[in-house]
């Protein structure tokens, strides 16, 4: 079992071999064993896809951005699969800082925003609230920031 309050901060970026999916909409929207872990204090861990291993031609550039002071700037993502549009359904960072340099492009999908999300076939539970996106499996104790009233621990 994995306390968040074991996690870093700054985040750790790692890699996973573990196999991550995304499915929407009845369309596996990614597929991957290839993936990285961002683990950062109370927060679950959030898994970024290899822009390889997301299906073709679903991601369409986002209004806006934010801006993580340890990860750089975040360039969001809508997700398009036949006539629905996801708003903001995942974020990523094409320039990171050199700290997380070798996740570059890869994106991170709001567990919360899409109809399934799997870690080596559990599904997972979105984090509460709508800012962090972390993804919960039962290998991951909290208590997790995000829900209301967290905001400031």
């Amino acid at each position: 079992m994995e306390s968040v309050w074991d996690y870093p901060r700054p985040p750790r970026l790692e890699r996973t071999a573990a196999r991550v999916s995304v499915v929407h909409a009845g369309q596996v929207i990614a597929d991957s064993d290839s993936c990285w872990r961002v683990l950062e204090t109370s927060h679950p861990p959030v898994y970024y896809v290899p822009r390889d291993d997301i299906a073709a031609g679903v991601l369409a550039r986002a209004a806006g951005g934010s801006f993580c002071e340890f990860k750089g700037d975040a360039t969001y993502w809508d997700l398009t699969v036949g006539d629905g549009r996801v708003p903001r359904a995942g974020w990523s960072y094409e320039r990171p800082t050199p700290a997380y340099a070798e996740m570059a492009g890869a994106v991170a999908f709001y567990p919360s925003r899409v109809d399934e999300c799997r870690v080596d076939g559990e599904l997972v539970r979105p984090q509460e609230g709508d800012f962090y996106g972390g993804w919960i499996t039962s290998g991951i104790a909290g208590p997790f920031k995000g829900g209301p009233g967290t905001m400031g621990w």
